[in-house]
């Protein structure tokens, strides 16, 4: 080395450094990935192939425990709290920093798809192998959080961030056993539901991966949402009272049809709600009419109302102007309209600003293509932002279809936004403990 001329031994140095020290960018595995999506998905099909891992039912029993059993696998340590929630923690490298959490849920609506939930679960046990296989310590505890009955009303997240009350555990659930039974079903203690809450606080941040379950992404060919946050729901039961009377004896000018008045206020959300700029939306999804005979005018008709948006304030203003185009059909067709709030409620939930840059930024890092945008569907990390900072990526949904068998995301897609969730991760374990 003596021999050398000084540039010649820098130049060899800094090689030498690089190749000792330096590791390739670290990626998951899309096969595993896939694999498991796969795996995950037999669990709770009916007798003609329909998945069916409905909470608390046997299918999603057997999901939790072929789920537990990996991250266990994984090196975890793994519990089961007050809600039934699965909670795998790893060790940091100071036990005195909050954890890191991120994770998703594992059951499904009746007849679902494959990746709702799913995706980011399976995403966040591959972030602790990935992790494992490099043997790479974070700074921070890691926690991976399988949220129980997210279909159901996000019940497993709230119970852990707002709590459940006595009414709320008596409620049925999907599996025909109510809240308390089910929470009873999978390992949990509903007796004990109170303890669940966390402090504010309890995390560093939290993090959830999920298709988009719209068609967004997909159309404009952009590989990462980044969710600026997480709509509030309202929905409204509308009841529209006219008079049933004979359909062949009763002429059209003395008729007070609630059917026909109903339909006029079904097009008059529809225009209320794309008459203001802005990614709300507003839907009649639901229709009684009585007495429901072809001789008989319909006498009453009970609609459903729902609107979301991510202002709360937005979504009042919204059902004041519904409200008063109902009046004015009222009057018109000499019917009342009533609505009557439907109980739960769920707030907007903003994410974390600085958490959507740094998702933005290691994206775009990684050359994927990002857009910022809200969530229209409820999710875990909506109660989680009640706890900590909290941040939602999203990968592209084929054909926006979601709460479907055909539901479906490409297996390079998903490495995608699983990627970003590794890097986001480890830039924010780095960051954080930095400024400790």
């Amino acid at each position: 080395m003596q021999y050398l001329k000084p540039a010649i031994l820098v130049c060899l140095l800094t090689i030498l450094a690089y190749t000792a020290f330096s590791q390739p960018t670290l990626t998951v595995n899309q096969q595993r990935i896939e694999q498991r999506i796969f795996e995950l998905a037999k669990f709770g099909k009916d007798s003609i192939g329909r998945g069916y891992r409905v909470a608390y039912t046997k299918g999603d029993i057997e999901g939790r425990n072929w789920f537990i059993d990996l991250l266990k696998k994984a090196g975890l340590e793994v519990s089961i709290d007050y809600a039934g929630n699965i909670v795998g923690k790893r060790k940091g490298k100071n036990p005195l920093l909050q954890p890191i959490a991120f994770g998703s849920h594992i059951d499904m609506v009746p007849d679902g798809g494959n990746y709702d939930g799913c995706f980011g679960s399976i995403s966040a046990l591959e972030i602790i192998e990935v992790l494992n296989e490099k043997s790479i310590v974070t700074e921070h505890p890691l926690e991976v959080i399988i949220f129980s009955n997210e279909e159901g009303g996000t019940v497993g997240s709230k119970a852990m961030s707002s709590g459940l009350s006595k009414e709320r555990l008596q409620q049925i659930s999907q599996s025909g056993l109510t809240i308390a039974e089910g929470i009873s079903r999978i390992g949990g203690n509903p007796e004990n539901i109170d303890d669940n809450i966390q402090k504010n606080g309890a995390f560093k941040a939290f993090l959830e991966l999920h298709i988009e379950q719209g068609g967004i992404l997909a159309k404009e060919n952009t590989e990462i949402g980044v969710v600026e946050g997480i709509v509030g729901i309202k929905r409204w039961e509308v009841t529209v009272a006219g008079f049933a009377n004979h359909a062949g004896s009763t002429s059209m000018d003395m008729r007070q049809d609630a059917l026909l008045a109903a339909s006029k206020f079904v097009v008059a959300v529809n225009e209320v709600i794309t008459s203001v700029k802005g990614s709300q939306v507003g839907t009649v999804g639901k229709l009684e009419v009585e007495p429901g005979a072809y001789n008989v005018i319909p006498g009453k008709v009970v609609l459903g109302l729902e609107i979301r948006d991510l202002s709360a304030e937005k979504i009042d203003q919204l059902f004041t102007e519904i409200k008063k185009r109902a009046a004015a059909i009222a009057a018109i067709s000499k019917t009342t309209i009533s609505f009557e709030l439907q109980a739960n409620p769920s707030k907007p939930a903003l994410t974390d600003k600085t958490l959507q840059q740094l998702i933005n930024k290691t994206a775009t890092a990684l050359g994927f293509s990002t857009k910022f945008m809200q969530s229209g569907a409820g999710h875990d990390a909506q109660q989680m932002a009640l706890l900590a900072p909290a941040g939602m990526i999203f990968i592209p949904s084929a054909g926006g279809i979601s709460h479907s068998p055909k539901e479906f995301s490409t297996a390079a897609d998903m490495a995608n936004g699983a990627n970003v969730l590794l890097q986001t991760i480890l830039t924010l374990d780095k960051e954080q403990a930095a400024s400790k």
